[in-house]
């Protein structure tokens, strides 16, 4: 196993040259946050929904059990304190710059992603007809068969955003990168059959589920919006890991990629420029016959 070194490599020491080596991606992620913003603006695709749709989108509308502002507190906040609270206790700068990176990358890659089709699909909500009709009093067009809604434009534009679940690509994408960061400090998959480990890495895992199944609940989303909202935060929080962390089996699974480089560098430093030259065998002959 690599050599560890604690309190060698803190913010102080550190932290600007960690992030100049990296203001690119940073750069970058800036971007994905604008991009990410504009497409909350872009209308929907108004998808075709006819009068016989409406069967499966008479669902009753209410709020969010799980309010849009709380996800990114569990799904970022949330993991930026178990980040800090590692780096207090092991001094690694390495660690906490590129375990706040790489979870901002995965969480904005998720979520570019998830509005991006969301746009493109403009599947309506299982509360769609209450959006639409808040009256209850349904209107069709005479000749296409469609809907015209009288509902409030700002309320109207989110029923056609159904796939896929945001709330949820947003969860798996910054839980499960959690679980993955926890996996690798715990040595959770070491084989030394300390299976309690796995409890704290499921946790974030089942906390994204949850906010899964509240989607469902709350009438906001299919279960085929969730499971897809799932399916890219993960793969998200997966390739975004993996970018700065070994997998969490590895021997050298606890700290990044950066750190055993710096540790392979440091060590190519401190090792001898020359080493002293051994005689050949024709300068040992020479030594045994010269005179006394």
């Amino acid at each position: 196993m690599t050599e560890i070194l604690l309190g060698t490599h803190t913010i102080k020491s550190h932290g600007v040259k960690v992030v100049k080596a990296h203001i690119h991606n940073w750069l970058i992620l800036v971007i994905l946050v604008v991009i990410d913003g504009l497409l909350n603006y872009v209308e929907p695709f108004h998808r075709f929904v006819g009068q016989e749709m409406m069967t499966d989108l008479k669902f009753p509308f209410h709020e969010n059990t799980v309010p849009v502002l709380v996800v990114p507190v569990i799904a970022v906040l949330v993991p930026f304190i178990i980040f800090g609270v590692y780096y207090y206790l092991r001094k690694d700068i390495y660690d906490f710059h590129h375990a706040i990176l790489g979870i901002l990358y995965s969480v904005l890659l998720s979520g570019v992603i998830t509005d991006s089709i969301k746009d493109a699909v403009g599947r309506p909500r299982p509360n769609f007809f209450f959006r639409c009709f808040p009256d209850g009093k349904a209107v069709f067009d005479q000749v296409t068969g469609d809907v015209i809604c009288h509902g409030d434009a700002k309320i109207v534009k989110e029923g056609y955003k159904s796939f896929p679940s945001g709330h949820t690509s947003w969860s798996f994408a910054g839980l499960c990168f959690l679980s993955l960061y926890l996996s690798g400090k715990l040595r959770a998959f070491n084989r030394g059959g300390n299976v309690s480990k796995l409890c704290i890495v499921i946790f974030p895992v089942l906390a994204a589920v949850l906010v899964g199944i509240s989607r469902v609940d709350d009438y906001w989303h299919h279960w085929t919006d969730v499971f897809a909202g799932a399916l890219i935060g993960t793969s998200m929080a997966a390739f975004c890991y993996l970018q700065f962390f070994p997998c969490p089996h590895y021997e050298d699974g606890w700290a990044p990629h950066a750190y055993f480089k710096m540790i392979a560098e440091r060590q190519s430093d401190e090792s001898p420029e020359s080493t002293v030259r051994s005689p050949s065998k024709n300068e040992s002959n020479d030594i045994k016959t010269q005179p006394m």
